[in-house]
Parts: structure tokens; sequence; C-alpha cells
């Protein structure tokens, strides 16, 4: 029995993952393809972001969204049971995508599929881990490697571990191709990211630039990297734990009422990322005089909006955002500062 193709999308927090699932969508040429989307967070984004595409012959039932936390962590109770669902489909697809959350660890995910009940009819076809061009250029996920080297000789019982780097350095260990996103934004010759892949990337693993996602579905599916059963070359700085769990971050919902000044909210929620341990915020904003939502995306104090699709009739017009940030960030200040 052939086994039915899988790819694992993973990348951090604001990489383009889902930029880049809506544009294999958009041109997947009739291809039957289910996508898995695991949100951080409360407020299905991402999944509101697909539908809002309206691509033809995507239907509803094809966008799976779990979102009881990170896949990485609910396998046995979520991830295996949706995609079990989806292969004892009458018509069962042809590809299936799964978009892990920006905090998933992809090696317990691809370990799932080494399981009896999945092994003989999925393989996984590749991971394929996006990430951000600018933020690795302005080294955003690792620390100063000097001062850590000064502070840990004047004190050796320092821990300088950086949960933003260790996330990083498993999606890029694990990877069967790195889509280097948003390339539009940095300029040079790339040697910067390079440098930062360099030390993870396991060998003959390449790295494709892109901008918006827009990547040629040949390059994406078809990796054929039967990646279930190489787990040994993907090592991962969690190896050896029985559990991987999320407490360096926290995530809540902001309910606003209508913004009428898009620009005055974008100028606040920079002011509470500069002011807090905010990584993340996302969502869709509810404009009055305008029949579209808005979305809103930002990673750091870069913040990006767009009008998608008319509000639904089964929708009530709100504005939401899900912020994402370290743990222990002030969430009374936080809302304070948005409102």
């Amino acid at each position: 029995m052939n086994r039915i193709p899988a790819t694992v999308i993973t990348g951090f927090l604001g990489a383009g993952k889902t930029s880049l699932i809506r544009h294999l969508l958009e041109n997947a040429d009739g291809r039957r393809i289910a996508l898995i989307i695991n949100e951080f967070g409360d407020l299905g984004v991402d999944r509101g972001i697909v539908d809002g595409c309206a691509i033809p012959g995507c239907a509803e039932d094809d966008v799976v969204e779990l979102a009881n936390g990170c896949i990485c962590c609910t396998v046995a109770d979520d991830f295996l049971p949706t995609i079990t669902a989806l292969l004892d489909r009458e018509n069962p697809p042809e590809h299936i995508v799964i978009e892990t959350s920006g905090l998933a660890l992809p090696k317990p995910l691809v370990k799932a599929f080494a399981w009896p009940e999945v092994r003989a009819r999925v393989t996984v076809d590749g991971v394929v881990t996006v990430i951000d061009a600018a933020a690795v250029t302005d080294g955003r996920f690792a620390d100063d490697p000097e001062a850590i080297a000064a502070a840990q000789a004047a004190d050796p019982s320092l821990d300088h571990d950086n949960p933003l780097e260790e996330l990083f350095v498993d999606q890029v260990s694990c990877a069967d191709l790195i889509i280097v996103n948003k390339a539009d934004l940095v300029t040079g010759d790339g040697a910067d990211i390079d440098a930062a892949l360099a030390p993870h990337r396991r060998p003959g693993v390449k790295a494709v630039r892109a901008t918006h996602g827009r990547i040629d579905p040949a390059i994406l599916l078809g990796l054929d990297a039967g990646a279930e059963d190489d787990l040994e070359t993907r090592p991962s700085v969690h190896d050896g734990e029985d559990e991987h769990d999320h407490d360096d971050f926290d995530s809540f919902v902001v309910a606003l009422g209508d913004v009428a000044d898009p620009d005055a909210l974008e100028a606040r929620l920079v002011g509470a990322v500069n002011a807090h341990d905010i990584y993340r915020i996302k969502g869709f904003v509810n404009v009055p005089g305008k029949a579209r939502r808005l979305v809103l995306q930002g990673v750091g104090t870069r913040f990006q909006r767009y009008f998608d699709r008319d509000w639904a009739t089964t929708e009530t017009p709100r504005t939401e955002l899900v912020v994402i940030g370290k743990s222990g960030m002030d969430r009374a200040a936080i809302e304070a500062m948005i409102a």
C-alpha cells in the first residue's frame, strides 16, 4: 500500500508559515491537500487567514485546527486521532500538510509517525523550516556569544539558556529544507544568515530564499525524506527529556472595540512591545466603515496589516488580538497600553 506523504512546516512565531501554506494551497493544481494547523493561543488566527483566502477546491473540512496546546506536547491526545480520522475518510487526501505552532519542537511530532497505527499509512515527506531573514540577520534568536563567554568566565555557575535560541536550533536541526522567508527585508549576500544556520543545518539541507512565502510547490513537496526513519540524524536540544513544556512562554487574547485609526493602534502596539517581553501579536481588527476585516500581524516591532475578506454573515465584527510573549509578562499593563 502506498503511504500518503506528509509535510511538517515549522518555524518560529511570525516567520511566515501561514503565508507559505496559503501560496501552496493556491497553487496545488487540483491535488487534494489536507491541512492540520496547530495554534498557540485561544484565537484561531492562522486558520482564519487560510479560510479567508477563499482558495478554490479547499473545502472547510480539509482544514483541521488543533488549539489545545503545542502539537509536540499533545501528540497522543490530539494529533494521532486527527490524522487517523483524515486517513479513514472515504476519499483521503493525497498529501497532508501540518503547520506547527511557532513554539513547537518538530522532532517529537516526527517521532509520532513511527507509531504502528500511522507508520504503515503515512510517511514524513519532509520537514520544512521557515525562518525570518530579518530576525536572524538582527541576531534576535541568539544571545551575544562574547557577552555570554565573558559572564560565564566570571561566574561559571551562570545559566544563560535562551528558549528562543533553543527553538531555532531544534527547528533548523530537524529540517529537510529551510525557507529563508522575508528575504526582501534584508540586504547583502546573506552571509549572516548562512553563519547562523551553519552550526545546526544537517549536511545536504538546502536553504531557499523567498518573499511572502512564495515558493514553487514542486520545491516543497516530494522531498521523499522519510524523516521518521532517520531521527538519529536530527539532534534536539531536548533529546533525553521525558516531557517538553512551554513554561517560558505565555499568551492571552485582548478584546478591543472598533478601531477607527489602525495607525494609532499599531503605534500603541509598538509601544507595548518595546516596554514588555512580547514576541508576537496577531489577530483581526474591525474598522468602522469597512466591510472587510483587517488582519494584523507583528513580530517584534515590525507589523503588517491588510484587509483579507468581508466579515461573514455568521461573524460578529470585532477586534481581537493574541499576544504571545515571555512567561510572567504584565498582562494588565499591556492591555492598558493597547486599549
